[in-house]
This record gives structure tokens, sequence and C-alpha cells, in this order.
């Protein structure tokens, strides 16, 4: 399904155990991803919400316009309220994976009363010391014009074998088959331009406004990522209302990686609502 936005036009698909007058939960993927990351995961979360996800601009079936403006922080913010308003003025649980987590995050950070709760897995709020920004807005620099300098098929290999994956490489062959296959759907304009105007370096930092985000928040890494392992042991003791959960046997893609154990929180996490 389509949404056509005030400047973009955005897929979301809706889940098959959706029912009317239900509470809503919207979730975002991470970069290169695309709605089918959460086929896994959502037909066996409750079925007493209504389930969305989303193409982030620049990912899946959704535009991936030329524009850089479209791609900064305070415009995926405002797509993502709009696609949330287009089916419901109730708050809503929003959960987001890795880049999908910046973006659920930052949504917060504008719009904590339209929330009831916040999924956010492998997530971080930015980059705070200003050297470590600007060489992070070079490095994705690079990567961006590595993008389109290369095949979509010569980024995909060098993306899913860059230290961060290195735990899927142990997941079935079929199964990383379908997950190559779908990135290689995505648009090398649209995954450049999300580097250039969303990436950690350019993203506002966030770390002063979690102090402030009141929203009950699930944060979830795996055990294997020792970044953001890291990195979700220092936000956790930030928010004002927090938990961290940490999966065995998981590396950065948790709900990839390990579904069980991530449905199995996510679960747990929603009999709170």
């Amino acid at each position: 399904m389509k949404i056509i936005l005030s400047d973009v036009t955005l897929n979301i698909e809706e889940y098959p155990n959706n029912s009317s007058g239900k509470n809503y939960i919207f979730f975002l993927h991470g970069f290169t991803g695309s709605t089918g990351d959460w086929n896994e995961i959502i037909p066996s979360l409750k079925n007493n919400f209504n389930f969305i996800a989303l193409d982030l601009i620049g990912h899946g079936r959704s535009d991936s316009p030329g524009n850089l403006s479209l791609y900064s922080a305070d415009s995926i913010v405002d797509q993502i309220h709009q696609t949330i308003q287009y089916f419901t003025k109730k708050p809503i649980i929003l959960a987001g994976y890795s880049m999908g987590g910046r973006a659920a995050l930052s949504y917060a950070s504008k719009h904590q009363h339209l929330l009831k709760g916040l999924i956010l897995e492998s997530t971080n709020a930015g980059i705070m010391e200003e050297n470590s920004r600007k060489q992070r807005i070079e490095d994705d620099k690079k990567l961006a014009e590595f993008i389109e300098t290369h095949t979509i098929e010569e980024f995909v290999d060098y993306w899913s074998n860059i230290s961060l994956f290195k735990s899927q490489l142990n997941l079935p062959k079929e199964k990383l088959d379908i997950i190559k296959k779908t990135k290689l759907l995505n648009s090398k304009t649209g995954l450049a331009n999300c580097l250039r105007g969303f990436s950690t370096g350019t993203m506002p930092p966030l770390m002063n406004d979690i102090k402030t985000i009141m929203t009950k928040t699930l944060l979830i890494s795996g055990e294997l990522d020792l970044k953001f392992t890291g990195i979700n042991t220092e936000l956790v003791n930030i928010f004002p209302d927090a938990s961290h959960l940490i999966i065995k046997n998981a590396g950065h893609n948790v709900h990839l990686e390990q579904p069980t154990l991530f449905i199995n929180v996510i679960n747990d996490f929603l009999d709170k609502f």
C-alpha cells in the first residue's frame, strides 16, 4: 500500500491479524532493509494490536528522491508522523531496528506525547563528540560515493560482509539468499542519500533528549554485538523508564538471528499495555 505524503510517497504493509479499533504498533527497518524484514516477526506477536511496517524513504518500494533535504532527521520524523496520523490519532507503540531505531528515537524526542511505548533494537543516540561526528560524516560520505560508483550487487556484497554483521554468516544459506535478494531491490540513490542525510553523524545527537523521554522503553541488543550492547548499557541508565535485554547468540540484527527470542521479549513488553 502506498501513502502519498506532502513531499514523498511511502510504502507500508499492513499485516493479516489486523483488526479495527485496536492499538497500533509501527515497525521501522534498518539501513538497506524494508518492510519484509518483519515478516517472520509480526505474525507471532500479540494479536490485540494492529501492525504496520513502513519502508523508510530511500528504501524498499518507497520513493528515493534526489532531494537530499527529504532525508534529514526532521523530514524523516515528519514522514513517520504523517504515516502514523493516516492510521490513528491515538498514542502508538513505535519499534525500530538500527537506523530505524534512530528514526524512532528521533520521533520520540519530538512527539513522545503520541507514544505509549518505544522499542529500540541495536540503536544508538547519535554522536555527541564533535570530532567523532565529523569523522563519521566523512566515512559515510565515502560509503555513499562507493554506492554511486559501483553496482547495487557490489555494494550489497560489501555491506553484508562488514564486521558488524559477521554473526549473520552462520545463518542458513537459504535465509541469506532471501535477505540479499531483498536488499538488491533498493535504490542506489535512496541508499546514498540516506547516508548523507541521516547517518549516525548527520542526525542531531539525542543523548540529552533521552533524559526527558518518559515513554516506557525497551532496549534490545545481541550479546555478540559488543559495540551496541555497550552503548545500550549506557543508554538504559539515561532513559527515565527503560529496560535493556541482551539476547544470547545474536549479533547486531537480533530479530533476524534469533527471531523466537526476539518475539518472546517483544510479547513480554506488550503485556504491559
